[in-house]
């Protein structure tokens, strides 16, 4: 049925103070509604009347009216507008604006409402809720018939003037609280309807805006399906499914997999599952929607703005213009709600790929690692490395449960999309605990611009966690990087490649950090990208030292040289001043100098912890790589490397204890075992040491498990199995490179003294990297004696001072 709906029953003419009734449009289980003229403004309104039952109490009435009221002053598109409240012969009566069209309810007589639709009307009623919730007003009887569809397709959220605001009363009553009875609702039960009502409801305990988003999820639901989702042959029936019961699967809707998240998360049992907030909701509804051609309502006075850039032919681009221009332009423009203080740690979650095409993935991961990157410059906020935040790349786990596990105050999530030559950013903060969205802004710029709009997004997020900046912080995340759109992009790619951890990946980096420089022959972020390829191309490949890292270092000196404010340059640095070139107090300052530049640098926290330990200053480096398991929690790697740490100290049943647990938890992990087989070794256990060592070179080719396996096969009365490894070793040194390091190794456990030396002394020569751990390896115990062992050392010239800065 359609017709004009607003908000005893009266005659025409009938005169309520200024109004004149001039027809009954509809009735319900609260009143009559009327079309009546306002004689004084020469409108038509809408005029619902209040049985006089519902509120005999003259201090109801009087609180109906305050209510009323405060429920007029909101002033939304998606809600209907309350103009005045009175009484007639003992009825209240609310005066609103007219509306022309039909209920959610007259609609759903016909069946499910088309997917598009049905987010056009979900998404503006959950923005008419925000509206509401935020000046704290509860609606409490939220269902298809309080829900109107204008003849312009705006959907519009009624009755708020009879709900109860969360509010408190000046003799301190709770407002919330009441039976109240509406249409399908039992006498003397809570206020709700059956059907739509949270599980709260139905055991008649407070409630808050969050009983809203269960019912909001109830009509969504059957929107899409046509049926309720919670059904019985009675009230009881259908209070006890809500209480008990999950609704049918959506899966047979065929519904985007976002979509049903939504809906499922709405109608969690626990309101602390649910959306915390309508403006979350309305996000992540909108989010569920991007891509599609739903676009939410604008802003009563708003200018729906075009995207500034030409659209491309396709579907898709039209779409995600849409998109992008409207959903994203309204986000960035909510009101942000107090409570950002308190965050001194956040991880940048893997944006989402808003482009339809996996070939831009690169693009989206590496806003990603520059947004983190960014933010990692900021001393006083602890930020998760990438490594860690991008194991959560396409999971489904609740952003609670993924906060506690990376141990951070608040996430940022959001997405990246890209049309012709402009790219934009959403982002939002989330905190962690309460799961709450108080933040949301979106990013726009020429891709020639990208480098500067991911520092515009890391300022706004730490301004929004007020963030302390020192000078220095603030220059770097204002500095304009003059960097070419192609070159940034070929950087990007490198990077992208980079991090897929494959030889192919390394070479395509290599390919890609070089087109960068034909491109733009001064782009440092180019030149410290291939610093970083060959300081790890030993890690992937046959590379001896001499062939690798004079190539690094050319790299980071010119990139140090071309912009001295590149952590990953500077750090780079360390790691060949340390390990190639010894030059310990040269190393230092290097890495100082790369972790004031990014605080939150995991991989050159790790690397200064190897430098300490190498050092001596085990406790030093103890502390040093906790800082980097604080930033990369889900690393199992430096867990293991952490535990070895204990090894090194000698405190090796800690140690054992550590990598056994690590092993338990990650059953591939080689360096745990190998961690566990060196520590059975030290404790003379020479089946166990031989065990773990055998089960960690099945689960890896390295040549320095090999060799760990060798002395201990050789240590523990199997020198053949050792001579066979040793001569495999001494076989393929011939051929490629393999650290003489490891075929020392060999000879100490076969007690080859001076054969072992010889090989010392020609990864001295070599300038193995292995051999920067010659005094803390305690499987080199029986050389230390010996007069070439000290001067050994002496020659690596490791340092007597500490803390060199």
């Amino acid at each position: 049925m359609t017709h004009s709906l607003a908000c005893m029953s009266l005659s025409a003419g009938t005169r309520l103070g200024p109004y004149e009734i001039a027809e009954s449009i509809g009735a319900g289980g609260m009143g009559e509604v009327y079309r009546a003229r306002d004689t004084r403004l020469g409108r038509d309104v809408a005029i619902k009347v209040i049985p006089p039952e519902f509120v005999r109490d003259p201090d109801r009435i009087k609180r109906f009216e305050q209510e009323a009221r405060t429920a007029g002053a909101l002033n939304h598109p998606n809600v209907c507008t309350v103009f005045d409240v009175g009484t007639h012969e003992g009825s209240p009566f609310v005066v609103m604006e007219l509306l022309e069209g039909e209920s959610l309810r007259d609609k759903l007589s016909s069946g499910p409402i088309p997917l598009r639709k049905a987010l056009v009307y979900a998404t503006q009623t959950a923005e008419g809720l925000a509206a509401a919730h935020e000046k704290g007003i509860v609606h409490r009887d939220l269902k298809p018939a309080n829900v109107f569809v204008t003849k312009d397709g705006r959907a519009k959220v009624l009755d708020f003037g009879l709900a109860k605001l969360t509010l408190r009363g000046e003799s301190g009553e709770d407002l919330a609280q009441g039976p109240t009875r509406t249409t399908d609702t039992l006498p003397g039960v809570v206020m709700g309807t059956i059907g739509y009502m949270s599980p709260e409801q139905v055991k008649g305990q407070p409630v808050d805006a969050r009983s809203d988003l269960f019912s909001f999820g109830a009509i969504l639901y059957e929107m899409l399906t046509g049926r309720r989702a919670f059904s019985g042959g009675s009230a009881a029936e259908v209070s006890s499914a809500i209480l008990r019961d999950e609704p049918p699967p959506l899966t047979e809707e065929s519904l985007p997999s976002a979509l049903e998240r939504v809906i499922q998360r709405c109608l969690e049992k626990s309101p602390d599952q649910r959306f915390q907030s309508a403006r979350d909701l309305a996000f992540a509804l909108g989010e569920s929607t991007s891509g599609s051609t739903v676009v939410p309502a604008a802003r009563a006075g708003s200018r729906t703005r075009r995207p500034p850039y030409a659209l491309l032919a396709g579907l898709l681009v039209v779409a995600l213009a849409i998109a992008l221009g409207m959903s994203g332009w309204l986000r960035g423009r909510l009101p942000t709600p107090p409570g950002a203080a308190g965050i001194r740690s956040l991880a940048v979650l893997p944006l989402q790929n808003l482009t339809g095409d996996p070939g831009q993935d690169y693009l989206v991961d590496g806003m990603t690692d520059a947004v983190t990157t960014s933010l990692a410059q900021i001393g006083s906020v602890r930020v998760i490395s990438r490594t860690s935040a991008m194991a959560y790349k396409g999971s489904k786990k609740r952003l609670p449960d993924v906060a506690r596990e990376l141990h951070v105050d608040a996430v940022v999530e959001g997405s990246v999309a890209r049309s012709g030559e402009r790219v934009r950013i959403t982002a939002q903060l989330i905190r962690a605990k309460t799961d709450a969205h108080f933040w949301v802004r979106s990013f726009e710029s020429p891709t020639a611009d990208m480098l500067t709009l991911q520092g515009e997004v890391a300022r706004a997020i730490a301004d929004e966690v007020r963030a302390k900046l020192t000078a220095d912080e603030k220059s770097r995340l204002t500095q304009e990087h003059r960097i070419t759109a192609r070159a940034y992009d070929a950087i990007l790619r490198g990077r992208f490649a980079l991090d897929q951890g494959t030889e192919a990946g390394m070479k395509e980096a290599l390919e890609q950090f070089s087109r960068a420089l034909e491109i733009q022959s001064d782009c440092a972020p180019a030149f410290a990208g291939i610093a970083s390829y060959y300081a790890t191309l030993p890690f992937f490949s046959t590379s001896s030292p001499a062939e690798v890292f004079p190539k690094a270092r050319a790299a980071a000196e010119k990139s140090v040289e071309l912009d001295d404010g590149l952590a990953e340059a500077h750090a780079s640095l360390a790691y060949i001043r340390a390990y190639y070139e010894w030059d310990w107090t040269a190393a230092e300052r290097e890495f100082h100098r790369a972790l004031d530049l990014r605080p939150s640098f995991a991989d050159a926290h790790f690397s200064y912890s190897r430098f300490l330990a190498a050092s001596g200053r085990l406790e030093e480096a103890v502390s040093e790589i906790r800082k980097a398991e604080e930033l990369d929690p889900q690393s199992t790697g430096l867990k293991a490397n952490t535990a070895l740490l204990s090894y090194f100290q000698g405190r090796y049943d800690d140690a054992l204890t550590h990598l056994q647990e690590i092993a338990a938890g990650d059953s591939t992990l080689s360096t745990a075992r190998w961690g566990i087989g060196l520590v059975y070794e030290a404790k003379g256990m020479g089946a166990e040491a031989v065990e773990s060592l055998e089960k960690a070179t099945k689960l890896s080719s390295s040549l320095n498990l090999q060799s760990s396996l060798a002395h201990a096969y050789a240590r523990f009365g199997d020198p053949v199995r050792a001579r066979r490894i040793l001569s495999m070793l001494t076989e393929r040194s011939r051929t490629s490179y393999v650290p003489s390091y490891f075929l020392a190794i060999v000879h100490v456990g076969l007690g080859e003294k001076d054969l072992a030396f010889e090989w010392l002394e020609r990864a001295y020569q070599e300038r193995s990297t292995v051999l920067a751990y010659l005094r803390i390896d305690p499987r080199l115990a029986p050389l230390r004696s010996d007069p070439r062992y000290a001067e050994l050392v002496r020659r690596l010239g490791f340092p007597t001072a500490v803390g060199v800065r």
